[in-house]
């Protein structure tokens, strides 16, 4: 909800509080203030000016050479708009003038001819391109005959005002107007509230002598009221109503639509007019629509309607959604002279279903579904007619062409103090409360030592006691309530072993450059099992919001690899994602397994070191190096083994081991995974997280610093590629004994002089014995051993 500070001051007294003050205020009341905009932007030294003469630029077709009044001179302007002419009242920014974004306007020549200053659209003013009327969209404003020139365009046409950006939550729908949040800012400065006047002159003949009305579902319209106002001019608002529109974020069509939608910002009540003669029968009935029933609305959208949408009709076809959008077939035009003016009480459920349906949202939608005020309904009918004769020069038509059978008495809530200050868990005052409640404009009697409160109909939110104890703590303020410990026998909090390890976990892979991740645990049937570690029987939901949302998930990975290309897409060339959270898995019977597992993904630039000449790409080691390092920190040990999975390279892809179980799957996606998803080479990786943190870490053994030295043996192997290297490097250890203390591979060939089908891995040994120096014939001993068992394993010595 946009409020102008300029608007709401007719209702109600800010005392002079900045905006800045005031959107305080209202936030620590308890509706959030999200920005405060000034809607002058810094401008300065913009004026109205008078177009005296207009001709093309001999050297641009599309510019104009324009002679200006700008209250006292005339000075020379080159202005691009298609629409400039002579006679017209402009915007204008001198030399000298700033304009929003700090654009600074100077003298300029414009293919050789001199331009003192600009004449302005309004979207230079900071007015968004979707407020301007359509009429001026693709050119300069042009400002109505009576602007005085000279004047200052932002002090005469209110853009010296601010406007509070609510962001309102779904109960508070009261402040979806002008008046609700006078209500509220009335209720913080304990100022009374000042209702619009509403007065006008009627004509002798009734409205009900030019239209009846039928209402065949009164469950959905319980309320109906139709004014008519006939001899109307269709023409421009005038400026102070379209500026009140755009500060509000509507934008400006005709007189006649733009004070339906200024009574709808205003009293929070849709309001609808129908041009009378486009009705064609002076009949307005409202009923369900017939199965597949057709209407065009005003956005030019036929729409196929189903048998539960409520409709407004002339009795024989549909004119309107109620309650959503007009039809196009009873449109207001240049051209109209009488229109109806409907103002209704619909049934939220239906219209929320409604604009459902449509996939079609609006400011009178989004109100009934959250519920209008049923005692404003009459009042906002009549305060439309009383602008609408003012406006447009119409004629009001007697009385109102109404169905009424609307309950509209105010709820009563009663409760007691000592039930508030046991809530609240403070004292707050008898008198204090009654203060309160009289500040909030709640008719409240004292009886038996209980409050009996009457809510007006203007906040629904107020349904049960706890509504009436939020609403005193608000207005207390809530930095009253003191903070207490909970009583307790023992101090509460601290986290178990298996979040502290979830939090190690963490906080290693974001040290490691990873950034977190959370997806949704819904995803499409066809997703679902996509990469899973472990398939079982798919969940799917019994009444799915969208198929995309139907199903629970059974991996991580297809949803962390969507926002990996979400990145990408938007030039993240470098991503490195990681999530934890659950699968779920079906076990015997109807029951759900959640299983906590990791994810990684990972794709671009693991080292840019630009100044060194150092670059290195995400691979699959950098991701299993990672892994390692988890495992290291967790007192974990991890074995890897070849694997193979759909959608990952075979080559380039590993299980993960545990005590000889699998628990996870590394690899870099297949050439075609990769390019279904528009990415690059991208290592991804998903292990049972769970089995990590409930695994007890290896005793941690303490090594005295060697007193001794160590030796070291290097030897190159001619291997089948199909052998993997970890194979080799167990069969090593095991040879080795006691004495071998460390094995690594440094070299890795496959490049000529290879026979075709081999590797050569070159392996650096070391041994070591903490009792005493090795000599080199204890070493050979067991070096020969080690070489013995690498033939007998296939392995062969390279020369």
């Amino acid at each position: 909800m946009l409020v102008s500070i300029k608007w709401l001051q007719e209702y109600v007294d800010t005392q002079g509080l900045a905006p800045a003050d005031l959107g305080e205020k209202i936030t620590r009341s308890g509706i959030e203030v999200d920005a405060v905009i000034d809607r002058s932007h810094g401008m300065t030294n913009v004026v109205v000016g008078y177009v005296k003469e207009c001709v093309k630029h001999p050297e641009a077709d599309k510019l104009s050479i324009c002679q200006v009044d700008v209250g006292g001179e005339t000075d020379q302007i080159i202005c691009g708009a298609p629409n400039i002419a002579a006679g017209q009242k402009v915007i204008v920014a001198r030399p000298g003038a700033t304009l929003p974004g700090d654009i600074k306007i100077k003298k300029a020549k414009l293919r050789g001819e001199e331009s003192n200053g600009m004449i302005c659209s309004l979207q230079e003013l900071g007015i968004e391109s979707k407020l301007v009327p359509k009429a001026y969209a693709e050119g300069i404003y042009v400002l109505p005959e009576e602007a005085e020139t000279g004047s200052d365009v932002i002090t005469n046409f209110d853009l010296d005002d601010t406007v509070l950006e609510l962001g309102l939550t779904p109960n508070r729908a009261d402040a979806m107007s002008m008046i609700g949040v006078a209500y509220e800012v009335g209720a913080i400065l304990s100022e009374d509230v000042k209702l619009p006047e509403i007065s006008y002159t009627e004509a002798a003949d009734s409205a009900s002598s030019l239209l009846t009305l039928n209402i065949d579902a009164p469950d959905a319209n319980p309320l109906y009221v139709a004014k008519v106002v006939r001899n109307v001019e269709v023409k421009e608002s005038p400026m102070w109503l379209q500026q009140r529109l755009m500060a509000a974020g509507v934008r400006p069509h005709n007189n006649i639509v733009d004070v339906t939608n200024y009574v709808l910002m205003e009293y929070g009540q849709p309001l609808h007019a129908f041009d009378y003669d486009s009705l064609k029968t002076g009949n307005i009935t409202v009923r369900h629509a017939k199965e597949g029933e057709m209407i065009t609305t005003l956005d030019n959208a036929e729409r196929k309607l189903s048998a539960h949408n409520l409709v407004i009709t002339n009795g024989e076809e549909p004119v309107a959604l109620a309650g959503v959008m007009g039809g196009a077939n009873s449109e207001v035009s240049a051209s109209t002279t009488t229109i109806v003016i409907e103002s209704a009480y619909f049934a939220s459920g239906s219209i929320r279903q409604t604009s459902k349906d449509h996939n079609l949202r609006s400011d009178a939608s989004s109100r009934y579904e959250k519920g209008v005020d049923p005692n404003r309904v009459i009042p906002a009918a009549e305060r439309a007619a009383s602008l609408i004769a003012e406006l447009s020069g119409g004629e009001v038509l007697s009385g109102s062409v109404m169905f009424d059978a609307l309950d509209k008495e105010e709820k009563i809530v009663t409760v007691s103090p000592d039930f508030i200050n046991a809530r609240l868990g403070m004292k707050i005052s008898f008198e204090e409360m009654m203060r309160i409640l009289k500040r909030l404009k709640f008719n409240t009697e004292a009886i038996n030592g209980q409050l009996v409160i009457s809510v007006p109909t203007r906040r629904q939110d107020i349904q049960i006691e706890e509504d009436v104890v939020e609403e005193i703590a608000r207005l207390h303020g809530y930095d009253e309530i003191p903070a207490t410990l909970p009583e307790m026998e023992t101090t509460p909090g601290g986290l178990t072993p298996y979040q502290h390890k979830r939090r190690i976990v963490r906080n290693y892979l974001e040290g490691a450059g990873l950034l977190q991740a959370i997806t949704y645990s819904l995803t499409s049937s066809k997703s679902a099992q996509q990469f899973a570690l472990a398939k079982t029987e798919m969940t799917r939901l019994l009444m799915p919001m969208s198929e995309e949302r139907s199903t629970l998930r059974q991996s991580l990975l297809p949803h962390l690899l969507e926002s990996v290309s979400f990145n990408t897409a938007r030039r993240s060339d470098s991503v490195a994602l990681y999530e934890t959270g659950a699968v779920f898995l079906k076990t015997d019977g109807e029951l759900l397994d959640e299983e906590e597992h990791l994810a990684v993904a990972m794709t671009g630039l693991w080292l840019d070191n630009a100044w060194q000449g150092e670059k290195k790409s995400v691979d699959f080691f950098v991701l299993k190096g990672i892994v390692e390092g988890l495992a290291a920190k967790l007192g974990v040990a991890l074995e890897f083994e070849r694997g193979q999975m759909d959608g990952l390279h075979p080559g380039r892809t590993a299980y993960i081991i545990k005590d000889g179980n699998r628990i996870g799957v590394i690899g870099q996606l297949h050439p075609s995974e990769q390019a279904a998803r528009n990415l690059k080479d991208t290592i991804v990786l998903e292990m049972n997280l769970a089995v990590l943190l409930n695994a007890e870490p290896e005793a941690l053994l303490y090594t005295p610093v060697p007193r001794y030295p160590s030796m070291s043996r290097d030897v190159a192997l001619v291997l089948s590629k199909i052998v993997e290297a970890g194979s080799i490097e167990n069969t090593i250890r095991n040879a080795g004994g006691k004495l071998l203390k460390q094995v690594r591979v440094f070299d890795l060939y496959e490049g000529d002089n290879m026979e075709e089908g081999k590797k050569s891995v070159a392996f650096s040994l070391t041994y070591f014995d903490p009792e005493k120096t090795l000599t080199d014939e204890e070493v050979t001993r067991v070096h020969e051993k080690v070489l013995s068992a690498l033939k007998d394993a296939g392995a062969e010595l390279r020369s």
